[in-house]
């Protein structure tokens, strides 16, 4: 994952000008926007120069061009005291919010901090990791993963408040979601649907503790920082079996699923996982296996490709089980 540096960004503006005449948003940016959000989204990048503008005005800021956007507009920023910080907006409504309300909940622990946030219109202040090296760009998958799971265990230390966060057995619903749309598995292999629909039910229901959770915690959103080694950026923040949040990691980075002898990766993560954390190593795979069927579920409701290398994961992880 390369930064995208935007040619002709203007760093100041009294009025919103044309978007895409003027600062020239990538087009993958504007699509992802307008797929998920419609003319809402459309609507939001009309009106996203004014925005930028207004947090300037509001926060002191000096805003950058921005990092590589995909379905959120996120750049570095300098303070009036000089401190750096990350401008984040976003037009996906509960989702940031609830985002928000994690990063506000961890409070710094195993995190980046939030300086300052305003939900109803979708912009959040953070802290800038530095040098801010993303966990992907080191070399080593099991040095990767123990850092993960370090970065896990302290998350699941700071004991966050749960307030108005979803739980993860609401996500449980795209699996009927999945059934009433397609009749069945739809385009994804059958036996991996259903076993990946039974174990998730099965774990819901075996589930005795839930936590705070960032709930998409991969090699991507781990950073290497100043005031600790690694720290955890872009939670979905949810509630739930302290156990799901290494799901996701098993499903990265991308092109996981290519990667020769697939089985041993994937078993060796389990056991550094179980070795840190102190889970049952059998739990940790129940769990990635019904997080990568889930991410399956996911990637074909938006009609994507994804979905593909994710089943190919799941099915990695249902021969170690």
């Amino acid at each position: 994952m390369q930064w995208w540096e935007m040619s002709s960004w203007r760093s100041s503006r009294t009025a919103a000008p044309d978007l895409e005449s003027d600062m020239h948003l990538p087009e993958d940016f504007i699509r992802n926007v307008t797929h998920v959000r419609g003319d809402d989204g459309r609507r939001w990048l009309d009106g996203l120069p004014s925005l930028i503008d207004a947090c300037a005005r509001e926060y002191g800021l000096t805003v950058g061009e921005p990092f590589e956007l995909s379905y959120n507009f996120v750049a570095p920023a300098t303070l009036a005291d000089g401190s750096e910080a990350v401008l984040k907006l976003s037009p996906h409504g509960d989702d940031f919010a609830h985002e928000v309300r994690a990063t506000r909940a961890f409070g710094g622990d195993g995190m980046a901090r939030l300086i300052a946030a305003d939900e109803e219109r979708g912009v959040a202040l953070l802290e800038r990791l530095r040098p801010g090296r993303m966990l992907v760009e080191l070399d080593g998958d099991e040095e990767q993963t123990r850092i993960a799971a370090g970065v896990m265990r302290e998350l699941r230390a700071a004991r966050a408040a749960a307030d108005g966060l979803p739980a993860t057995r609401h996500w449980f619903r795209a699996f009927a979601q999945h059934r009433a749309e397609h009749g069945g598995a739809g385009p994804l292999p059958r036996d991996v649907f259903e076993h990946g629909e039974e174990t998730y039910a099965s774990l819901l229901e075996s589930t005795t503790e839930e936590i705070v959770l960032h709930g998409d915690l991969h090699h991507y959103n781990i950073l290497s920082a100043g005031r600790a080694p690694w720290l955890a950026i872009d939670p979905h923040g949810v509630t739930g079996d302290p156990v799901f949040e290494v799901g996701a990691f098993f499903g990265n980075p991308s092109g996981i699923d290519a990667r020769p002898r697939l089985d041993r990766i994937l078993a060796r993560r389990a056991d550094i996982f179980a070795e840190t954390l102190g889970y049952d190593r059998a739990r940790i795979l129940r769990w990635a296996f019904a997080y990568q069927v889930l991410s399956a579920v996911w990637s074909a409701e938006n009609q994507g490709t994804k979905w593909r290398g994710a089943t190919a994961v799941a099915s990695a992880i249902r021969t170690l089980l």
